[in-house]
C-alpha cells in the first residue's frame, strides 16, 4: 500500500477544518506552509504535523510531498496551483478553484503535461449521497428531470475590508457560496447548461451581494440559482422529477435526502457521513493518484468554471 505525504499552503479556517478531521490510512498530514513561520509553527504542534515551513518555497521544494492541498484566498489560487504543478506535486485546491476559466484551462494542461492529478475541494462533488442518488436517478423511476432550485444565503457583516467584499480579495456572494449553488445545479443536470438570465446586485464596492440565475440546457431542464450576503436562507436543494422531487437540506456537506413521490410517499435515503466531508475529498483525491478511479469531478468542475464566467458576462451586459 503506497502512503502519501500531504502539505499544506494557507493555514486560515477551513485548513483547520483540513487539519482537525485528517483521517487516512494512505495519507499523511506531513507539513505545513505559511509566510509566518511561527504561524506556520503554531498551526503544526496543533495538529501534531512534522514538518512546519515559512515560506511556500520550502514546502514545494520537499520531496517527501505528493500532494499540496492550497486553501488561500481565491484570487492567489492559481499561482499556487501552477507553482505546485511546476514542483512535480498533485494538487487539491479549496473553492473555487479558479477566478475563470481561462486560469482553470492553464492549470489543467499543466497537470495533464505533468500527470499529475489537479481537483477541486467540492464537497458536493465527493459525498457519497451524491454519488448515491445519481445512482437513483439512472434508474429512471423518477421520470425526467425538470427543475432544480439551488438557494444560499448567508448574512455577512458589511465591512468592505472583509473578503466576502472586498474586490481586491476576490469577494462577492458567487465566487464563496454561489459555487456550491452551481455545483449543485450541475451535478444533477444530464448535460451543461447555459446561463439564460442572471441579474445581480452589488455591493457598495462593486462586488456580487446578491443574485438570481436561471440555467437552462439542450433538454430543457432548468435550475434557479439564488444568492445573498445581506439574508439568511435555508440552503434547501430540491430536485423536480416527472415523477417525485428529492429535497436536501444544507446540500454542500449533506449525508441525507428525502424522495417526496407523486403518490404521497416519502424515502429518506442516507449515505456517508457530514463529518467526515473533507476526507471524502482527500479519498477520492488518493483514489485518482492511484489510478483506483479516474479523476471523477474535474469535468463537473471545468463546467461550473464555465457557468461562473457567463454568469459575471450576464452581469457586465446590465
Amino acid at each position: 500500500m503506497t502512503n502519501y505525504n500531504w502539505g499544506i499552503i494557507g493555514l486560515g479556517e477551513i485548513a483547520h477544518q483540513f487539519a482537525a478531521g485528517f483521517q487516512q490510512e494512505q495519507s499523511v498530514l506531513k507539513a505545513v506552509a505559511s509566510r509566518s513561520a511561527d504561524k506556520a509553527k503554531h498551526f503544526a504542534e496543533a495538529y501534531q504535523i512534522p514538518d512546519y515551513y515559512g515560506s511556500y518555497e520550502e514546502l514545494l521544494a520537499d520531496e517527501t510531498i505528493d500532494v499540496i492541498y492550497i486553501s488561500v484566498p481565491n484570487k492567489q489560487h492559481i499561482a499556487h496551483i501552477l507553482s505546485a504543478l511546476k514542483a512535480g506535486k498533485h494538487v487539491l485546491c479549496e473553492k473555487a478553484i479558479t477566478m475563470n476559466s481561462e486560469e482553470l484551462l492553464e492549470a489543467v494542461k499543466l497537470a495533464e503535461k505533468k500527470h499529475l492529478i489537479l481537483a477541486e475541494a467540492m464537497t458536493i462533488f465527493n459525498m457519497p449521497l451524491y454519488t448515491e442518488l445519481k445512482r437513483l436517478i439512472d434508474t429512471g423511476k423518477f421520470g425526467k428531470l425538470k427543475m432544480i432550485q439551488a438557494p444560499f444565503g448567508s448574512y455577512k457583516e458589511p465591512d468592505p475590508k472583509n473578503r466576502f467584499f472586498n474586490p481586491d480579495l476576490a469577494g462577492g456572494a458567487l465566487l464563496d457560496i454561489g459555487t456550491y449553488a452551481v455545483s449543485f445545479a450541475r451535478w444533477f443536470m444530464t448535460e451543461q447548461p447555459f446561463v439564460a438570465a442572471s441579474v445581480m446586485q452589488p455591493f457598495s464596492t462593486g462586488v456580487d451581494e446578491q443574485s438570481v440565475t436561471i440555467l437552462q440546457n439542450k433538454k430543457q431542464e432548468m435550475a434557479a440559482v439564488t444568492l445573498s450576503f445581506q439574508s439568511k436562507a435555508p440552503k434547501v436543494g430540491i430536485v423536480s422529477f416527472e415523477n417525485a422531487y428529492i429535497t436536501i437540506e444544507d446540500y454542500p456537506r449533506a449525508d441525507l435526502a428525502k424522495i417526496h413521490f407523486n403518490d404521497g410517499t416519502v424515502e429518506t435515503i442516507v449515505s456517508g457521513d457530514t463529518s467526515q466531508a473533507l476526507n471524502y475529498e482527500i479519498s477520492n483525491m488518493i483514489a485518482a493518484i492511484s489510478g483506483d478511479q479516474p479523476n471523477r469531478s474535474l469535468f463537473m468542475t471545468i463546467d461550473t468554471i464555465d457557468l461562473l464566467d457567463q454568469i459575471q458576462q450576464k452581469w457586465a451586459q446590465q
